[in-house]
């Protein structure tokens, strides 16, 4: 083996390494998402914001990108590392031509890794084997992996349009008053569920990192458009004469900062409270008009 064919190989294992890497973290690392799917996620959700309403199909096109593109890898990755052996070190059936070039390399690449084996171009080396039959090991599993992935996405989803439904509803029943118009333990124990909901979101966050970037097409199941509601409701709750209810204000205060933590740790939003942070989240999301700067 001559130094290129040495280089496609070394290459060919980057990829490779890289597609693993990125598919570790973005599916079986509890808190986090691989250097591709993130850059492809954030890139996709800043052309949307620069079109509008493109941004309620962005995330959905980004996964599908993500998982295209570690595909991409997968096939590019094996085909450098077939092609310094082509064509002597695999058998071709009786009449398929034998030809050396990256595009033969790319064919046997892509029939390996969908598990489609035409048979006509296998592998004649031991160690070829091996690889041939752990890229199509990998494509199973990244097949397998990627749905479970697409699964795992959308009751997340749904939890996060749930809470933020739940306090429209609360909104519109409580009126004006809020928690103050209902019993006591009554209203603590709707905001201590509603605390449960937002730590829910919270850890949905941090482990389905994509989910971020799903835009809501009504206020009415945008979290980012309800969110200061919620605080509003603590604020009350701590205010409250009743000690299970300034409990429950409590919990609930606590869980919104936690959501604000992740939203400032995670996904970049400035602010030194919580407030400020749930601002630039509802912006974010065009769920709120920038402030006009006040010039009196």
């Amino acid at each position: 083996m001559d130094f290129e064919d040495a280089l496609w190989t070394v290459l060919g294992a980057v990829l490779i390494l890289l597609m693993v890497a990125d598919v570790f973290h973005t599916l079986l690392y509890p808190h986090g998402s691989g250097p591709v799917c993130r850059t492809i996620m954030r890139g996709f959700w800043l052309l949307s914001r620069l079109r509008g309403r493109a941004s309620t199909i962005a995330a959905p096109l980004a996964m599908a990108a993500v998982i295209g593109a570690w595909a991409g890898l997968a096939v590019m990755g094996w085909a450098l590392l077939y092609l310094p052996h082509l064509p002597d070190g695999f058998v071709y059936e009786s009449g398929v031509p034998q030809r050396g070039d990256f595009v033969e390399a790319v064919y046997i690449s892509m029939v390996t890794l969908s598990t489609v084996g035409y048979g006509e171009i296998v592998a004649g080396h031991p160690l070829l084997r091996l690889v041939t039959a752990s890229q199509a090991v990998t494509g199973f599993g990244l097949l397998t992996a990627t749905v479970s992935w697409i699964l795992q996405t959308y009751p997340a989803l749904s939890r996060r349009r749930a809470l933020a439904h739940r306090l429209n509803l609360f909104r519109d029943a409580a009126g004006p008053e809020g928690a103050s118009s209902l019993d006591p333990r009554h209203a603590a124990g709707l905001l201590e569920s509603l605390a449960g909901n937002v730590a829910s979101v919270s850890i949905d966050l941090l482990s389905f990192h994509e989910t971020y970037y799903f835009h809501e097409v009504e206020q009415r199941g945008s979290l980012p458009a309800t969110v200061t509601y919620a605080q509003q409701l603590a604020s009350e709750a701590q205010a409250s004469e009743n000690k299970e209810l300034r409990f429950a204000g409590r919990m609930l205060d606590a869980a919104l900062e936690d959501l604000a933590a992740v939203l400032r740790g995670k996904f970049g939003h400035p602010g030194t409270t919580s407030s400020a942070v749930f601002d630039s989240y509802a912006l974010h999301h065009r769920h709120r008009q920038p402030r006009e700067p006040n010039t009196k």
